[in-house]
C-alpha cells in the first residue's frame, strides 16, 4: 500500500527542506510555510523569466525508494534533503500520467503537473547527484528520477503514515514532461 514515509518544508529558498510532523496543503497554493508557496511561480529561475507564470510547483514529491538507489552508488540521501515536500513509498512516481490525482490521508488532494527538473545545484548536496537522477538509455531521451510536481486541488494536513490513492485521469494518458 502507497504512503507517505516523510513530509518536508522551508520557509526560504534553501535546496533542502526539514522534516516535520505533519505539513499543510493550501488549496491552490501548495505548502503552508514554504517558500514555493503560491498560486504563480516561486522558483528562482522562473521568477526571473516570467514571474506571472502558474506555479506547478506548489508540492514536490519524491519516493524513497530512489534513496536506496542512491546508497547503492555511494550516495546518501535522507527525506528532504533533496527539496521534497511528501516523501512516499509504495507508489511509482515517475510512471504517473500528467493530470493523475493523488488523495492524500483525510482530504488532501495534489494533481500531477510534470517531472521535476534538477538543476546543477544538485551537485552541491551531494557530488555526482546530478548524474545519479538522470537515466540515459540509449535512443530515447533522458528519465529524471528527481521527483514529480503537483498542485492541491484540495487542501488538508498531510503526515507520515497517511495513505495514497491515485485517481487516474481519462485516457489517452499525457506522459510526464518537466515543469
Amino acid at each position: 500500500m502507497s504512503h507517505v514515509v516523510s513530509v518536508s518544508l522551508s520557509g526560504r529558498h534553501t535546496f533542502s527542506k526539514q522534516t516535520v510532523a505533519r505539513i499543510t496543503l493550501l488549496t491552490g497554493l501548495g505548502v503552508e510555510g514554504d517558500a514555493h508557496c503560491g498560486a504563480l511561480v516561486k522558483h528562482r529561475y522562473h521568477v526571473r523569466k516570467d514571474p506571472t507564470r502558474p506555479n506547478l510547483c506548489q508540492v514536490h514529491l519524491l519516493h524513497a525508494e530512489l534513496f536506496q538507489e542512491l546508497a547503492s552508488k555511494g550516495i546518501d540521501i535522507a527525506a528532504g534533503d533533496m527539496g521534497e515536500n511528501i516523501t512516499t513509498t509504495g507508489l511509482d512516481l515517475l510512471s504517473l500520467p500528467t493530470g493523475a490525482l493523488l488523495k492524500i490521508g483525510v482530504s488532501a488532494v495534489v494533481e500531477v503537473t510534470g517531472l521535476r527538473n534538477p538543476c546543477v545545484q544538485i551537485n552541491d548536496l551531494r557530488p555526482g547527484l546530478m548524474q545519479a537522477v538522470i537515466e540515459h538509455n540509449p535512443g530515447s531521451k533522458p528519465r529524471m528520477k528527481a521527483g514529480i510536481m503537483g498542485i492541491v486541488i484540495s487542501g488538508g494536513v498531510v503526515q507520515p503514515g497517511d495513505i495514497i490513492q491515485v485517481e487516474l485521469p481519462p485516457q489517452p494518458w499525457r506522459p510526464m514532461v518537466c515543469v
